[in-house]
Protein backbone atom coordinates (compact mmCIF):
# COMPACT_ATOMS: atom_id res chain seq x y z
CA UNK A 1 0.00 0.00 0.00
CA UNK A 2 2.83 2.36 0.86
CA UNK A 3 4.55 1.62 -2.46
CA UNK A 4 1.33 2.21 -4.35
CA UNK A 5 0.82 5.62 -2.73
CA UNK A 6 4.40 6.64 -3.51
CA UNK A 7 4.01 5.67 -7.16
CA UNK A 8 0.70 7.54 -7.36
CA UNK A 9 2.27 10.68 -5.88
CA UNK A 10 5.21 10.42 -8.33
CA UNK A 11 2.83 10.05 -11.27
CA UNK A 12 0.83 13.18 -10.39
CA UNK A 13 4.03 15.20 -9.85
CA UNK A 14 5.33 14.16 -13.25
CA UNK A 15 1.97 14.92 -14.80
CA UNK A 16 1.87 18.41 -13.32
CA UNK A 17 5.39 19.19 -14.59
CA UNK A 18 4.49 17.96 -18.02
CA UNK A 19 1.38 20.12 -18.20
CA UNK A 20 3.37 23.20 -17.29
CA UNK A 21 5.98 22.56 -20.03
CA UNK A 22 3.62 21.32 -22.77
CA UNK A 23 2.33 24.60 -24.38
CA UNK A 24 5.77 26.07 -24.90
CA UNK A 25 7.21 22.93 -26.37
CA UNK A 26 4.31 22.37 -28.66
CA UNK A 27 4.42 25.94 -29.98
CA UNK A 28 8.09 25.66 -30.93
CA UNK A 29 7.58 22.34 -32.64
CA UNK A 30 4.63 23.57 -34.56
CA UNK A 31 6.58 26.61 -35.86
CA UNK A 32 9.53 24.63 -37.20
CA UNK A 33 8.96 20.96 -38.00
CA UNK A 34 5.25 19.84 -37.84
CA UNK A 35 2.18 20.68 -39.84
CA UNK A 36 -0.42 22.87 -38.14
CA UNK A 37 -2.82 20.04 -37.43
CA UNK A 38 -0.32 17.67 -35.74
CA UNK A 39 -0.02 19.37 -32.33
CA UNK A 40 -3.80 19.52 -31.96
CA UNK A 41 -4.15 15.74 -32.42
CA UNK A 42 -1.34 15.05 -29.98
CA UNK A 43 -2.93 17.38 -27.44
CA UNK A 44 -6.21 15.49 -27.73
CA UNK A 45 -4.39 12.19 -27.30
CA UNK A 46 -2.55 13.42 -24.20
CA UNK A 47 -5.74 14.71 -22.62
CA UNK A 48 -7.50 11.38 -23.24
CA UNK A 49 -4.61 9.49 -21.63
CA UNK A 50 -4.63 11.79 -18.62
CA UNK A 51 -8.40 11.44 -18.11
CA UNK A 52 -8.14 7.64 -18.40
CA UNK A 53 -5.41 7.50 -15.77
CA UNK A 54 -7.37 9.77 -13.44
CA UNK A 55 -10.52 7.67 -13.74
CA UNK A 56 -8.53 4.47 -13.18
CA UNK A 57 -6.87 5.89 -10.07
CA UNK A 58 -10.21 7.07 -8.69
CA UNK A 59 -11.65 3.55 -9.09
CA UNK A 60 -8.61 1.89 -7.51
CA UNK A 61 -8.58 4.29 -4.57
CA UNK A 62 -12.31 3.82 -4.05
CA UNK A 63 -11.94 0.03 -4.00
CA UNK A 64 -9.01 0.20 -1.59
CA UNK A 65 -10.88 2.59 0.67
CA UNK A 66 -13.95 0.34 0.77
CA UNK A 67 -11.79 -2.66 1.67
CA UNK A 68 -10.05 -0.81 4.48
CA UNK A 69 -13.35 0.49 5.86
CA UNK A 70 -14.87 -3.04 5.77
CA UNK A 71 -11.92 -4.56 7.66
CA UNK A 72 -12.05 -1.83 10.30
CA UNK A 73 -15.80 -2.33 10.73
CA UNK A 74 -15.36 -6.10 11.07
CA UNK A 75 -12.60 -5.69 13.66
CA UNK A 76 -14.75 -3.24 15.61
CA UNK A 77 -17.73 -5.59 15.49
CA UNK A 78 -15.61 -8.53 16.64
CA UNK A 79 -14.16 -6.57 19.54
CA UNK A 80 -17.69 -5.73 20.71
CA UNK A 81 -18.84 -9.35 20.68
CA UNK A 82 -18.77 -11.44 23.86
CA UNK A 83 -15.57 -13.49 24.16
CA UNK A 84 -15.24 -16.90 25.82
CA UNK A 85 -12.28 -17.19 28.17
CA UNK A 86 -11.28 -20.11 30.46
CA UNK A 87 -13.03 -20.20 33.82
CA UNK A 88 -10.79 -20.97 36.79
CA UNK A 89 -13.63 -22.82 38.51
CA UNK A 90 -13.57 -25.49 35.80
CA UNK A 91 -17.30 -25.16 35.04
CA UNK A 92 -16.74 -23.77 31.54
CA UNK A 93 -15.66 -20.57 29.79
CA UNK A 94 -16.81 -17.17 31.01
CA UNK A 95 -18.34 -14.85 28.44
CA UNK A 96 -16.89 -11.35 28.52
CA UNK A 97 -17.96 -8.35 26.45
CA UNK A 98 -18.81 -4.65 26.59
CA UNK A 99 -20.23 -3.62 29.91
CA UNK A 100 -23.57 -1.86 29.81
CA UNK A 101 -23.07 1.85 29.40
CA UNK A 102 -19.34 1.59 28.58
CA UNK A 103 -17.88 3.70 25.79
CA UNK A 104 -18.09 2.03 22.42
CA UNK A 105 -20.19 -0.86 23.63
CA UNK A 106 -23.21 -0.02 21.52
CA UNK A 107 -25.51 -2.19 23.65
CA UNK A 108 -26.23 -3.30 27.21
CA UNK A 109 -25.14 -6.77 28.33
CA UNK A 110 -25.32 -9.09 31.33
CA UNK A 111 -22.24 -11.22 31.93
CA UNK A 112 -22.93 -14.92 32.48
CA UNK A 113 -21.14 -18.26 32.36
CA UNK A 114 -21.15 -20.03 29.03
CA UNK A 115 -21.60 -23.79 29.46
CA UNK A 116 -20.47 -25.78 26.47
CA UNK A 117 -22.13 -28.91 27.90
CA UNK A 118 -25.88 -28.82 28.32
CA UNK A 119 -27.14 -29.90 31.73
CA UNK A 120 -29.97 -32.35 31.17
CA UNK A 121 -31.92 -32.93 34.37
CA UNK A 122 -32.25 -36.55 35.41
CA UNK A 123 -35.77 -37.68 34.65
CA UNK A 124 -37.59 -40.04 37.00
CA UNK A 125 -37.89 -43.65 35.86
CA UNK A 126 -41.26 -45.37 36.08
CA UNK A 127 -40.53 -48.77 34.52
CA UNK A 128 -38.20 -51.56 35.54
CA UNK A 129 -35.09 -52.34 33.50
CA UNK A 130 -33.17 -55.57 32.98
CA UNK A 131 -29.51 -55.72 34.01
CA UNK A 132 -27.21 -58.56 32.97
CA UNK A 133 -24.68 -59.41 35.67
CA UNK A 134 -21.03 -59.34 34.58
CA UNK A 135 -17.97 -60.76 36.30
CA UNK A 136 -16.79 -58.33 38.93
CA UNK A 137 -20.28 -57.01 39.72
CA UNK A 138 -21.56 -56.89 43.28
CA UNK A 139 -25.06 -56.22 44.54
CA UNK A 140 -23.93 -53.04 46.23
CA UNK A 141 -22.34 -51.59 43.07
CA UNK A 142 -25.43 -52.44 40.98
CA UNK A 143 -27.69 -50.79 43.54
CA UNK A 144 -25.48 -47.68 43.60
CA UNK A 145 -25.59 -47.48 39.79
CA UNK A 146 -29.39 -47.30 39.81
CA UNK A 147 -29.62 -45.31 43.06
CA UNK A 148 -31.77 -47.84 44.89
CA UNK A 149 -31.31 -50.12 47.92
CA UNK A 150 -30.00 -53.67 47.59
CA UNK A 151 -33.11 -54.95 49.36
CA UNK A 152 -35.29 -53.56 46.55
CA UNK A 153 -33.31 -55.64 44.03
CA UNK A 154 -33.78 -58.73 46.22
CA UNK A 155 -37.53 -58.04 46.46
CA UNK A 156 -37.82 -57.81 42.66
CA UNK A 157 -35.82 -60.99 41.97
CA UNK A 158 -37.25 -64.04 43.82
CA UNK A 159 -34.59 -66.31 42.26
CA UNK A 160 -32.00 -64.70 44.54
CA UNK A 161 -33.85 -66.17 47.54
CA UNK A 162 -33.07 -63.03 49.58
CA UNK A 163 -29.37 -63.88 49.39
CA UNK A 164 -27.10 -61.30 47.74
CA UNK A 165 -24.43 -63.98 47.36
CA UNK A 166 -26.66 -65.75 44.83
CA UNK A 167 -25.48 -63.29 42.17
CA UNK A 168 -23.89 -65.07 39.17
CA UNK A 169 -22.38 -63.83 35.86
CA UNK A 170 -24.95 -63.87 33.07
CA UNK A 171 -27.90 -63.63 35.45
CA UNK A 172 -30.55 -61.09 34.39
CA UNK A 173 -31.84 -58.90 37.20
CA UNK A 174 -35.03 -56.88 37.26
CA UNK A 175 -34.13 -53.39 38.51
CA UNK A 176 -37.18 -51.55 39.89
CA UNK A 177 -37.55 -47.82 39.18
CA UNK A 178 -37.75 -46.86 42.88
CA UNK A 179 -37.25 -48.48 46.24
CA UNK A 180 -40.20 -50.68 47.03
CA UNK A 181 -41.93 -53.95 46.16
CA UNK A 182 -43.80 -55.18 43.09
CA UNK A 183 -47.12 -56.71 44.08
CA UNK A 184 -49.64 -58.66 41.97
CA UNK A 185 -53.07 -57.26 42.76
CA UNK A 186 -55.64 -59.74 44.05
CA UNK A 187 -59.40 -59.72 44.07
CA UNK A 188 -60.56 -57.92 47.20
CA UNK A 189 -57.37 -55.90 47.69
CA UNK A 190 -57.61 -52.23 48.54
CA UNK A 191 -54.97 -49.55 48.50
CA UNK A 192 -55.07 -49.36 52.28
CA UNK A 193 -54.75 -53.13 52.78
CA UNK A 194 -51.82 -53.46 50.37
CA UNK A 195 -50.07 -50.44 51.89
CA UNK A 196 -50.50 -51.87 55.39
CA UNK A 197 -49.10 -55.28 54.31
CA UNK A 198 -45.86 -53.71 53.10
CA UNK A 199 -45.59 -50.84 55.60
CA UNK A 200 -46.19 -48.25 52.87
CA UNK A 201 -48.63 -45.44 52.11
CA UNK A 202 -51.78 -45.85 50.01
CA UNK A 203 -51.33 -42.42 48.40
CA UNK A 204 -47.85 -43.38 47.21
CA UNK A 205 -49.29 -46.37 45.35
CA UNK A 206 -52.04 -44.27 43.75
CA UNK A 207 -49.80 -41.35 42.78
CA UNK A 208 -46.91 -43.39 41.36
CA UNK A 209 -47.04 -42.58 37.63
CA UNK A 210 -45.76 -46.01 36.61
CA UNK A 211 -48.90 -47.65 38.00
CA UNK A 212 -51.08 -45.75 35.46
CA UNK A 213 -53.92 -45.32 37.93
CA UNK A 214 -56.77 -42.97 37.03
CA UNK A 215 -56.69 -40.39 39.82
CA UNK A 216 -60.35 -39.49 39.24
CA UNK A 217 -61.38 -43.11 39.84
CA UNK A 218 -58.45 -45.04 41.39
CA UNK A 219 -58.92 -48.75 40.81
CA UNK A 220 -56.65 -51.70 39.95
CA UNK A 221 -57.69 -54.82 38.07
CA UNK A 222 -56.87 -58.17 39.72
CA UNK A 223 -53.70 -59.66 38.25
CA UNK A 224 -52.08 -56.27 37.55
CA UNK A 225 -48.49 -55.81 38.75
CA UNK A 226 -48.32 -52.72 40.94
CA UNK A 227 -45.30 -50.96 42.39
CA UNK A 228 -45.61 -50.23 46.12
CA UNK A 229 -43.13 -47.35 46.61
CA UNK A 230 -41.30 -47.58 49.92
CA UNK A 231 -42.75 -51.04 50.56
CA UNK A 232 -40.73 -53.58 52.51
CA UNK A 233 -41.01 -57.08 53.97
CA UNK A 234 -39.09 -59.44 56.20
CA UNK A 235 -36.06 -60.91 54.46
CA UNK A 236 -35.16 -64.54 54.91
CA UNK A 237 -32.43 -64.92 57.52
CA UNK A 238 -30.21 -67.13 55.40
CA UNK A 239 -27.34 -66.68 57.89
CA UNK A 240 -29.36 -68.68 60.44
CA UNK A 241 -28.87 -71.79 58.28
CA UNK A 242 -25.38 -72.04 59.69
CA UNK A 243 -26.02 -72.70 63.36
CA UNK A 244 -23.79 -71.13 65.97
CA UNK A 245 -21.69 -73.86 67.55
CA UNK A 246 -21.05 -73.20 71.24
CA UNK A 247 -18.56 -74.76 73.61
CA UNK A 248 -20.98 -76.88 75.56
CA UNK A 249 -24.57 -77.71 76.39
CA UNK A 250 -26.46 -75.23 78.56
CA UNK A 251 -23.43 -73.00 78.99
CA UNK A 252 -24.14 -70.29 76.45
CA UNK A 253 -20.94 -70.08 74.46
CA UNK A 254 -18.33 -70.77 77.08
CA UNK A 255 -17.47 -71.45 80.64
CA UNK A 256 -15.23 -73.83 82.48
CA UNK A 257 -18.01 -76.42 82.85
CA UNK A 258 -18.54 -76.94 79.13
CA UNK A 259 -19.48 -80.57 78.55
CA UNK A 260 -18.68 -81.03 74.87
CA UNK A 261 -15.43 -82.39 73.48
CA UNK A 262 -13.80 -78.95 73.33
CA UNK A 263 -14.25 -78.14 77.00
CA UNK A 264 -12.91 -74.74 77.97
CA UNK A 265 -10.48 -72.52 76.08
CA UNK A 266 -9.06 -69.00 75.76
CA UNK A 267 -11.38 -66.05 76.37
CA UNK A 268 -11.16 -62.99 74.16
CA UNK A 269 -10.49 -59.58 75.70
CA UNK A 270 -10.91 -57.66 72.44
CA UNK A 271 -11.34 -58.05 68.69
CA UNK A 272 -9.34 -56.96 65.66
CA UNK A 273 -9.74 -57.17 61.88
CA UNK A 274 -9.55 -60.72 60.47
CA UNK A 275 -7.76 -59.68 57.24
CA UNK A 276 -4.95 -57.37 56.20
CA UNK A 277 -7.42 -55.08 54.42
CA UNK A 278 -10.18 -53.11 56.14
CA UNK A 279 -11.98 -52.34 52.86
CA UNK A 280 -15.42 -53.70 52.01
CA UNK A 281 -15.40 -55.53 48.66
CA UNK A 282 -19.10 -55.59 47.87
CA UNK A 283 -21.54 -55.90 50.77
CA UNK A 284 -21.69 -54.23 54.11
CA UNK A 285 -23.84 -55.15 57.08
CA UNK A 286 -27.55 -54.83 56.28
CA UNK A 287 -30.79 -56.77 56.79
CA UNK A 288 -30.10 -58.82 53.66
CA UNK A 289 -26.41 -59.36 54.49
CA UNK A 290 -25.61 -60.10 58.12
CA UNK A 291 -21.86 -59.65 57.90
CA UNK A 292 -19.05 -57.84 56.14
CA UNK A 293 -17.44 -58.84 52.85
CA UNK A 294 -13.83 -57.83 53.45
CA UNK A 295 -11.39 -57.31 50.58
CA UNK A 296 -9.01 -60.28 50.40
CA UNK A 297 -7.35 -61.80 47.36
CA UNK A 298 -7.23 -65.52 46.75
CA UNK A 299 -4.79 -67.17 49.19
CA UNK A 300 -4.22 -64.17 51.47
CA UNK A 301 -4.08 -65.08 55.20
CA UNK A 302 -7.17 -64.87 57.41
CA UNK A 303 -6.69 -64.25 61.14
CA UNK A 304 -8.69 -65.05 64.27
CA UNK A 305 -10.38 -61.81 65.31
CA UNK A 306 -9.94 -62.69 68.97
CA UNK A 307 -8.75 -65.44 71.29
CA UNK A 308 -10.98 -68.49 71.61
CA UNK A 309 -11.50 -72.05 70.53
CA UNK A 310 -12.50 -73.39 67.09
CA UNK A 311 -15.99 -74.89 67.30
CA UNK A 312 -16.44 -75.51 63.57
CA UNK A 313 -13.97 -76.13 60.73
CA UNK A 314 -15.97 -77.53 57.83
CA UNK A 315 -15.25 -77.95 54.14
CA UNK A 316 -17.86 -78.11 51.38
CA UNK A 317 -20.98 -76.12 50.48
CA UNK A 318 -22.25 -75.49 54.05
CA UNK A 319 -25.41 -73.52 53.12
CA UNK A 320 -23.41 -71.39 50.69
CA UNK A 321 -20.68 -70.50 53.19
CA UNK A 322 -18.22 -72.89 51.52
CA UNK A 323 -15.17 -73.70 53.63
CA UNK A 324 -16.02 -72.12 56.96
CA UNK A 325 -14.52 -71.66 60.43
CA UNK A 326 -16.31 -70.67 63.65
CA UNK A 327 -14.55 -69.50 66.77
CA UNK A 328 -16.18 -69.32 70.22
CA UNK A 329 -14.51 -66.53 72.17
CA UNK A 330 -15.75 -67.58 75.61
CA UNK A 331 -17.42 -64.24 76.38
CA UNK A 332 -20.71 -64.72 74.56
CA UNK A 333 -19.31 -63.84 71.12
CA UNK A 334 -18.85 -66.18 68.14
CA UNK A 335 -17.15 -65.17 64.88
CA UNK A 336 -17.65 -66.80 61.46
CA UNK A 337 -15.13 -66.84 58.57
CA UNK A 338 -16.59 -68.03 55.23
CA UNK A 339 -15.58 -68.81 51.60
CA UNK A 340 -12.05 -69.86 52.63
CA UNK A 341 -9.82 -71.56 50.08
CA UNK A 342 -7.78 -73.28 52.80
CA UNK A 343 -8.55 -74.14 56.45
CA UNK A 344 -5.50 -74.23 58.74
CA UNK A 345 -7.25 -75.24 62.01
CA UNK A 346 -9.48 -78.06 63.16
CA UNK A 347 -12.27 -78.58 65.65
CA UNK A 348 -11.34 -77.58 69.23
CA UNK A 349 -8.08 -75.85 68.22
CA UNK A 350 -7.34 -73.04 70.71
CA UNK A 351 -6.32 -69.80 69.01
CA UNK A 352 -5.11 -66.38 70.03
CA UNK A 353 -5.97 -63.07 68.44
CA UNK A 354 -4.15 -62.87 65.09
CA UNK A 355 -3.64 -66.63 64.66
CA UNK A 356 -3.79 -67.61 60.97
CA UNK A 357 -6.82 -69.87 60.63
CA UNK A 358 -6.95 -70.15 56.81
CA UNK A 359 -6.71 -68.35 53.48
CA UNK A 360 -9.20 -66.23 51.54
CA UNK A 361 -11.08 -67.80 48.64
CA UNK A 362 -14.40 -68.02 46.81
CA UNK A 363 -15.83 -71.37 47.88
CA UNK A 364 -19.56 -71.84 48.42
CA UNK A 365 -21.98 -69.21 47.17
CA UNK A 366 -19.35 -66.53 46.52
CA UNK A 367 -18.76 -64.22 43.58
CA UNK A 368 -15.01 -63.58 43.58
CA UNK A 369 -12.47 -64.04 46.35
CA UNK A 370 -13.15 -62.23 49.64
CA UNK A 371 -13.77 -62.96 53.32
CA UNK A 372 -17.32 -63.10 54.60
CA UNK A 373 -17.04 -62.20 58.29
CA UNK A 374 -19.84 -62.40 60.86
CA UNK A 375 -20.09 -61.66 64.55
CA UNK A 376 -22.83 -63.31 66.62
CA UNK A 377 -23.83 -62.97 70.23
CA UNK A 378 -26.25 -65.45 71.74
CA UNK A 379 -26.78 -66.84 68.24
CA UNK A 380 -27.95 -63.48 66.77
CA UNK A 381 -25.90 -61.50 64.27
CA UNK A 382 -24.63 -58.02 65.08
CA UNK A 383 -22.71 -55.51 63.00
CA UNK A 384 -18.99 -56.46 63.09
CA UNK A 385 -18.12 -52.77 62.98
CA UNK A 386 -19.44 -52.56 66.54
CA UNK A 387 -16.60 -54.70 67.95
CA UNK A 388 -13.59 -54.77 65.60
CA UNK A 389 -10.87 -52.22 66.22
Amino acid sequence: MKIFLEKTRSFFSSLASRLKREPKGMAGTRATNEPPTSPRKKMKMDRFTIISWVVTLVIVVSLLGSTILYKNASASSTSNQPQATPNSSGEGPVVTGPVAGSEGSGFSAILRDLKLKTDIPERPRYDSVVYRVSRGDAMLSIADKYKIETDSILFANPDLDDNPHSLKPGMELTIPPVDGIYYKWKDGDTFDSVAAEFDAKADDIINFAGNNIDLTNPTVEPGALVMVPGGTRELRNWAADLQTAGRGDNTGTGGANATNACGGGPVASGFGWPAGSHAISGYGYMPSHLGLDIQANEGEPIYAAGAGIVTQAASGWNYGYGNVVQIDHGNGYVTVYAHLSVINVSMCTPVGQGTIIGAAGSTGNAFGAHLHFEVRIGGANINPYDIVQ
